[in-house]
C-alpha cells in the first residue's frame, strides 16, 4: 500500500459509480461514513459520471476514451480514488491502460492514474493498524464473488476476513461463489435468456445456503440477483458489503421498497 496511507489524515477520492448514485446511495454514505472512521478525508468528485465499462464493453471505444479521459482529468489532482465496486474498479486500473496504450496524450496519464486506484474492500483489508469493524449486524450471510471483484481486483479473503470482524454475523458459502451471476453488464441485454438461467441459479444456491442475506461487493450482480429472488418469491435479502461493514443497514434491502423516515 502506499505509505502516504500510514498517515490517517491522507485525502481519498471516492468515485460513486453510475449505479450507486442512481440506485444505491446509501453504499456512497456507508464507504464514506467508515473512511471517515478510519481518520481519512473524504472527497467526491462533483464532475465524475460513468467510468466508460458499457460502452468499452460494447466495442465503442471512441465513446469509451471521451468519458474515460474526463474521469482521468477529474480525478488527476488526487493520490487516492477508491470504488466501491469491482467492475468499476477494474475498467479503471486495467482496461484504461489498454485503452489509451496509442494515444499520445494519454497513454502516460492512464498509466499514472491507474496506480491511484483501489477497490474498496481491497483497500479496507490493507489500511494500517486498522481497529476491526464494530458494526451491530446480527444476522446469517452468504456472499457473492463477482467477477471482477474476483478476477480484476484480486478480492475474495479479504471480504471475508473483514465480515468475520463483526461478532453477530455468521457466514454461510454458496455452493458456487465464485460462479457468474449472469449481470455482466451489457451480457444480460445480448443473452437475456442464458443470463435468466444464470441469475436462477445464483439465487437457487443463494437459498440453499440457509442465509438471510446475500452480500457482494458489486451493486449490478447484486441488482440483479435480488430482482430474480422477488420474480420467484425467495425470501433472501441483498446487500452491498460495506452496508454491514459500516453498520448502515437501517435503509430497506436492494429491490424492496424504501422504508421512510417518520
Amino acid at each position: 500500500m502506499n505509505n502516504e496511507l500510514k498517515n490517517k489524515k491522507t485525502e481519498i477520492a471516492l468515485f460513486v459509480t453510475c449505479l450507486v448514485d442512481l440506485f444505491r446511495p446509501s453504499v456512497a454514505f456507508a464507504t464514506i461514513k467508515l473512511l471517515k472512521e478510519y481518520g481519512y478525508t473524504v472527497v467526491v468528485p462533483k464532475a465524475q459520471s460513468c467510468c466508460g465499462q458499457p460502452a468499452y464493453n460494447s466495442g465503442d471505444y471512441e465513446g469509451a476514451k471521451k468519458v474515460a479521459s474526463a474521469v482521468i482529468n477529474e480525478f488527476d489532482k488526487y493520490k487516492n480514488v477508491i470504488v466501491p465496486s469491482g467492475s468499476c474498479a477494474g475498467m479503471m486500473a486495467k482496461h484504461y491502460v489498454d485503452l489509451f496504450k496509442d494515444d499520445p496524450e494519454f497513454s502516460k496519464k492512464s498509466l499514472i492514474f491507474s496506480k491511484k486506484v483501489q477497490e474498496l474492500i481491497s483497500f479496507l483489508s490493507k489500511i494500517p493498524d486498522r481497529k476491526k469493524l464494530h458494526s451491530n449486524f446480527k444476522g446469517t450471510i452468504t456472499y457473492h464473488d463477482s467477477c471482477s471483484s474476483l478476477r480484476e481486483a484480486g478480492v475474495k479473503h479479504q471480504a471475508r476476513e473483514l465480515l468475520q470482524e463483526i461478532k453477530g454475523l455468521k457466514i454461510k458459502e454458496l455452493k458456487h461463489t465464485e460462479v457468474c451471476c449472469g449481470f455482466g453488464g451489457t451480457f444480460c441485454v445480448k443473452y437475456p435468456q442464458i443470463s435468466e438461467r444464470m441469475v436462477s441459479e445464483k439465487v437457487a444456491d443463494a437459498e440453499a445456503s440457509g442465509a438471510e442475506i446475500l452480500l457482494s461487493g458489486d451493486l449490478g450482480c447484486l441488482m440483479n440477483i435480488a430482482g430474480r429472488a422477488s420474480r420467484e418469491g425467495k425470501k433472501i435479502e441483498c446487500r452491498h458489503v460495506i452496508e454491514v461493514m459500516a453498520d448502515m443497514t437501517s435503509v430497506s434491502p436492494i429491490g424492496k421498497k424504501m422504508k421512510r423516515e417518520k
